[in-house]
């Protein structure tokens, strides 16, 4: 799905035309570039590479350095390829166009993709959602434990995938079908209706969904 390399800004709210408030997070979508395309002929598959936030030269590994200058591209710091969905077509598409908010409009289906918050080392009651134990009598340093993970004599170990404590967040999540409420074209801001992954200032990638 062809989408835009972006950043999170932050939630507000807006109004309706009746009054209503909408929770929406506002996404700094773009502007990016494309760098190249991706053809089946050469590479085995079709897909734009898009480019966001030019850096100095300084700052670009050589790799990616000779990559740039071989398609006469300046240097950007977050590269990501976008595929065509089934029946979409990439002729409309060329190395060197921008690609701005103004690719989304309002009321369109998106998704968006980002890393979500890292919470550390958590355990069982913020990882899972467990209950916890009785906090009255009889109950003895337990309040937030796990209990029980298996049993003694059979099948004498611990089932894979046993939800206990451990690394929580930090990792890609996608939001589906949220609904882009309204869109800034001079500012190049996106206002979806909901949540999305990530802190502020996260990068994030949002996509078209047809």
């Amino acid at each position: 799905m062809i989408g835009l390399i972006g950043k999170k800004i932050g939630m507000t709210q807006i109004f309706d035309e009746t009054g209503n408030v909408i929770p929406v997070t506002v996404i700094q979508a773009g502007p990016c570039k494309i760098i190249c395309k991706r053809t089946i002929v050469e590479n085995g598959y079709e897909a734009i590479q898009v480019g966001y936030e030019e850096i100095p030269e300084k700052k670009v590994s050589k790799p990616m350095l000779g990559h740039f200058k071989k398609h006469g591209s300046p240097n950007f710091r977050h590269v990501r390829e976008f595929r065509p969905n089934l029946g979409q077509l990439l002729d409309a598409y060329n190395a060197g166009d921008e690609l701005k908010a103004d690719l989304f409009g309002t009321g369109e289906s998106v998704s968006v993709s980002a890393k979500s918050k890292g919470c550390g080392f958590s355990g069982v009651m913020k990882r899972h959602n467990f209950g916890g134990f009785i906090a009255s009598h009889g109950s003895h340093e337990t309040f937030r434990g796990g209990g029980s993970i298996g049993q003694c004599a059979q099948p004498s170990r611990v089932f894979k995938g046993t939800k206990m404590a451990g690394q929580h967040g930090n990792f890609n999540n996608t939001t589906r079908h949220l609904t882009v409420v309204k869109v800034d074209t001079e500012r190049n801001l996106v206002m979806v209706k909901g949540a999305v992954p990530g802190h502020r200032n996260s990068l994030v990638i949002i996509r078209k969904e047809y």
